[in-house]
C-alpha cells in the first residue's frame, strides 16, 4: 500500500475542506503496455469496409467551438500529433467561431489599453515562442501572434467564422454528437455531426459584460458604456471620465484614458480626468513593462531561441507559482509587500494610501498587475484620482456617492466584470435531456462528469490562461490518441470508480480558488469541483504537468466504449 498524503489544496477561502490525494496518484506513472490485441482489432476494423446503414459515421472526428487562443492552441496539437493530424488532413477537424475574425478576446476587447494581465512568456504557446520584449502585451500584438500561429501551423481553413453553436446533441445509439450551426448573420441554421468537441469559448458571455442597473441611471446625460462594448468611435477628448470597477480592466484604462495620443487605431485622444470608481481596494503590483531575457540568452549566451524561451518561461512559471503559493503560506507577510511598495510610488501624489489595501488576502481575488507602474503615475498627473465608496445614484452630471460627495461626468464606464456563459451559451442534450454544465463536475478540468466525448477548456485564473489550455490541450490530443489506437468510440467520466469509489460533488466551482464577485455571480454555470483527485483543481503548475501529461490515460473513472 502506497501512503496517503494529506495535501491542502489552494481553495476559496471559503472552502473548509482537507482532500486526502493518495501519493501515487501525484506522481508520474510508466507508459501503459499496448494492448495489442485490442489495436490489432481497431485497425482491422478501420480497414475493413462498413456494411451499408449498419455504423453509420458522424462527418466529423471533432468539432472545436471557438477560434481564440484555446481553439488555435487545441487545432495546433492535433496537427503536430501523427496520427490525429490525418483527421485534419481529411477534413474531419472543423473550428466555428460566432465572430469575424480568429483572436476570441484579443478580437472583441478594443478599449484603450487593452492588454495582457500576465507576462507573455508564459502566455505564449510551448510550441511557438513569444519574442516580443513586452512583459504585457497588447490586445492586438497579441490577436497577431495567435493569426500567424494559426497560418503558420495551416489551421486557418478549418474555421467556419461568423457560425453560432446553438445547440450540441448527444445520442448515445449512435454515439456522436449533433451540432445545430447558425448562421449570425443570416439567422439560417443547419446541422452536423462530431465524434467529438472541444469547447474553446472561454468562460464569459462574448455579447454582454456584467451590466448593474444603477439607481437613476437614464437620468445620466453622458454616455454610459461598457468596456466590452467599446468601439473606436467613442470620443472621450478633453472629457470627464469615471471608470466604475477594480479589476484589470479598470486598472488598464485610467493610464491609457489620459495618455498623451492615446486612443484606437488612428484616433488619437487625451481625456480631460478620469476617475477611478472601487468599492473595494484591489492589490496592484508593479512589474517591468519589458523583458529581453530571451534576447540575451540568445545573443550574449548563444542559446538558440527556443532553448531560451523555454529557461525564461520556466523562470517566469516557477515565480508565479511562488507567489501564489507564498499567499497561501504568509498571506499578511506578502500583503504587507504589496501595501509598502504601493506606498512608496504614491509618495508626492497626495492620493491616500487606503485606497490600495484591500480587506481581504492577496490572490483571494486576481492580482492586478501594472507595467512600469502605470496607474500610480497616473495618481501623480492631477489628471487622475481614485475614490473608494458605493454608488447612491446615477445624477444628469455623474455619480451621488453614499457619502455625499458628487463625481462630475461626460462618460461613465462600467468595468463591473463578465457574464459568465459556458460553450458560448450552447444548450446541451444528452439522449433528449437537457444537461446544465454547472451543475456537473469537472474531471482533471478537462471534461465534465456525465457527458460523453466532450472536453471544456480552462485556463488558470492565478497564472497565465494558455498554461493551463496547453497542458488541457496535450491530454486531449493524448485521449483522442488513445482511442483511435483502441477502436473506442466513446469516453465518459463518471463519479463512481470501478472499485466502487464515488466523487462527491462540492460547492466550488472550476474556478473556486478566487471569490471575485463575477465568479460568485455565476456559482451556477461553471462545472463544480469534486471532493477528491481527480475531481479536484489544485491551481498548480506543476502537478498539473504530471496529472494531463505523464497519468495514464485509462483510470478507474474513465469508461470507454467501442
Amino acid at each position: 500500500m502506497m501512503p496517503t498524503v494529506k495535501f491542502k489544496l489552494p481553495l476559496a477561502k471559503s472552502s473548509k475542506l482537507t482532500r486526502q490525494i493518495p501519493l501515487r496518484e501525484q506522481l508520474p506513472q510508466l507508459p501503459a503496455v499496448p494492448n495489442l490485441p485490442k489495436r490489432v482489432t481497431a485497425t482491422a476494423k478501420r480497414w475493413l469496409p462498413s456494411l451499408p446503414f449498419k455504423n453509420k459515421h458522424p462527418q466529423l472526428d471533432i468539432l472545436i467551438i471557438g477560434a481564440g487562443a484555446s481553439g488555435v492552441d487545441m487545432a495546433c496539437h492535433l496537427q503536430q500529433d501523427q496520427i490525429m493530424a490525418k483527421s485534419l488532413k481529411k477534413g474531419r477537424i472543423a473550428i466555428v467561431d460566432k465572430r469575424a475574425a480568429i483572436g476570441g478576446t484579443w478580437d472583441l476587447f478594443q478599449y484603450p489599453g487593452v492588454r495582457s494581465d500576465s507576462d507573455m512568456t508564459t502566455f505564449g504557446f510551448a510550441h511557438r515562442p513569444w519574442l516580443g520584449n513586452k512583459t504585457l502585451a497588447d490586445g492586438k500584438a497579441i490577436k497577431t501572434y495567435i493569426q500567424e500561429t494559426a497560418k503558420e501551423a495551416g489551421i486557418e481553413s478549418l474555421i467556419q467564422f461568423k457560425t453560432k453553436v446553438a445547440q450540441i446533441e448527444w445520442s448515445s445509439q449512435l454515439k456522436y454528437w449533433t451540432a445545430t450551426l447558425v448562421d449570425v448573420e443570416s439567422g439560417k441554421s443547419r446541422q452536423i455531426t462530431t465524434r467529438f468537441i472541444v469547447g474553446a469559448t472561454g468562460y464569459y458571455d462574448f455579447e454582454q459584460g456584467y451590466q448593474p442597473t444603477f439607481v437613476g441611471q437614464k437620468t445620466f446625460g453622458g454616455q454610459i458604456i461598457h468596456p466590452q462594448q467599446w468601439t473606436p468611435e467613442v470620443d472621450y477628448a478633453n472629457k470627464r471620465v469615471v471608470v466604475i470597477g477594480s479589476g484589470a480592466t479598470a486598472v488598464t484604462l485610467v493610464p491609457a484614458l489620459i495618455a498623451e495620443g492615446a486612443g484606437n487605431h488612428s484616433k488619437a485622444q487625451t481625456a480631460a480626468h478620469v476617475t477611478l470608481l472601487q468599492r473595494t481596494p484591489t492589490y496592484i503590483s508593479t512589474v517591468p513593462s519589458k523583458d529581453d531575457s530571451v534576447t540575451t540568452l540568445t545573443t550574449r549566451y548563444k542559446f538558440n531561441q527556443q532553448t531560451a524561451y523555454d529557461l525564461v518561461r520556466w523562470r517566469n512559471i516557477l515565480f508565479q507559482q511562488g507567489v501564489y503559493h507564498f499567499a497561501q503560506i504568509a498571506p499578511k507577510l506578502l500583503k504587507k509587500g504589496l501595501v509598502t511598495k504601493a506606498k512608496k510610488q504614491l509618495e508626492g501624489s497626495g492620493v491616500d494610501l487606503k485606497h490600495f489595501v484591500p480587506a481581504y488576502n492577496p490572490w483571494d481575488e486576481r492580482l492586478c498587475a501594472v507595467p512600469d507602474g502605470d496607474l500610480f503615475k497616473a495618481m501623480h498627473t492631477g489628471r487622475a484620482d481614485i475614490v473608494t465608496d458605493t454608488i447612491q445614484r446615477f445624477t444628469p452630471t455623474g455619480i451621488e456617492l453614499t457619502s455625499g460627495r458628487h463625481l462630475d461626468a461626460d462618460i461613465i464606464v462600467t468595468a463591473t466584470g463578465l457574464k459568465l456563459q459556458m460553450l458560448g451559451g450552447a444548450q446541451v442534450i444528452v439522449d433528449g435531456e437537457k444537461k446544465e454544465v454547472g451543475e456537473r463536475m469537472t474531471y482533471k478540468a478537462v471534461m465534465v462528469e456525465g457527458a460523453p466525448n466532450i472536453a471544456v477548456l480552462f485556463g488558470y485564473t492565478n497564472a497565465s490562461w494558455t498554461l493551463k489550455i496547453d497542458l488541457a490541450c496535450d491530454y486531449i490530443t493524448r485521449l483522442l490518441r488513445h482511442m483511435y489506437q483502441n477502436g473506442y468510440k466513446t469516453v465518459e467520466p463518471s463519479p463512481v470508480a470501478t472499485d466502487g469509489e464515488t466523487a462527491l460533488k462540492q460547492a466550488d466551482t472550476v474556478m473556486g480558488s478566487l471569490t471575485a464577485g463575477y465568479i460568485r455571480r455565476a456559482a451556477n454555470v461553471l462545472p463544480k469541483q469534486g471532493d477528491r483527485y481527480p475531481w479536484v483543481v489544485t491551481n498548480n503548475y506543476l502537478s498539473d504537468i504530471v496529472m494531463l501529461k505523464y497519468r495514464r490515460i485509462e483510470d478507474k473513472w474513465l469508461r470507454f466504449s467501442t
